[in-house]
This record gives C-alpha cells, sequence and structure tokens, in this order.
C-alpha cells in the first residue's frame, strides 16, 4: 500500500519514564499489531479533542495500569510508514504505580546505552540518539 499525501496525520503520545535516571521503560509491541515485535516507549494513538496530557494518561492507565505524572517533552517528530503517517510526541512522564503489562507486551527496564541492542522502529531513531547522548553526560 502507498502512502496517499491526504492522509490523516495520526498523532501518538509515548512516555520516556525513567526509575532511577539512568533505566528507561520500554515495552515490545505484541503480535496482531502494527510494528509487532518492535521495541517502543509506552503510549498510544491522541482521541479527536483529546488533550496530549490525558491522552498519555489514559494509554498509560491501559497498558500498565499505572497512573503518571505527565511532565515535559522531549521531542517531536513526523514519520511516514507505508500504511500511516505520524507525529510523535515523546513526553518524559513518572509512574505513580509500579508498571504492568496489561496488554500482551513485554516490559523490560534498559540502561541508556543499551538502547542499541533492541530494535526500535523508525519514528523513534531521533529519541535514541537524544537518550544515548544524554547518558553520556554523567
Amino acid at each position: 500500500m502507498t502512502l496517499d499525501a491526504r492522509q490523516r496525520l495520526i498523532v501518538v503520545l509515548a512516555a520516556v519514564i525513567e526509575d532511577d535516571g539512568r533505566r528507561l521503560l520500554v515495552a515490545r509491541r505484541p503480535e496482531g499489531t502494527h510494528l509487532a515485535g518492535y521495541w517502543e516507549f509506552p503510549g498510544g494513538k491522541c482521541e479527536p479533542g483529546e488533550s496530549h496530557e490525558d491522552c498519555l494518561r489514559r494509554e498509560l492507565r491501559e497498558e500498565l495500569g499505572a497512573d503518571a505524572d505527565i511532565g515535559d517533552e522531549l521531542l517531536v517528530t513526523e514519520h511516514a510508514y507505508p500504511d500511516r503517517r505520524i507525529r510523535l510526541h515523546f513526553r518524559r512522564c513518572r509512574l505513580l504505580d509500579r508498571p504492568r503489562p496489561l496488554v500482551g507486551q513485554q516490559l523490560r527496564w534498559i540502561a541508556r546505552h543499551e538502547l542499541h541492542t533492541l530494535e526500535f522502529p523508525p519514528a523513534d531513531r531521533e529519541l535514541i540518539a537524544l537518550l544515548r547522548e544524554a547518558g553520556h553526560d554523567g
């Protein structure tokens, strides 16, 4: 399927969650989903009329069973996949509860310097580089 230039842009929010300033929470997309098998930062599609903060809180409750404080935006990027076009907003978040895999995904805490060992979607490449670079500061 080719990308139609008139195709609606999908707004996606993703949470960058750190446990101790060194490890980040990532999830592996379950079978039967777009980009199945890739690792990602938890989050999902923003519904029409939904604020970015409300979207991310809802997604984290649905996926991880956890409430969260939504922090600053780290990066906004756009990417065209063969079947969809997305604008991805990465926000720093702090979980208020212990995360649980509620939608069949694997969860993993990973050190910044190990991010390159996992396969992330192409839309996440800029964030991965940013996080790895920031990990060299201390």
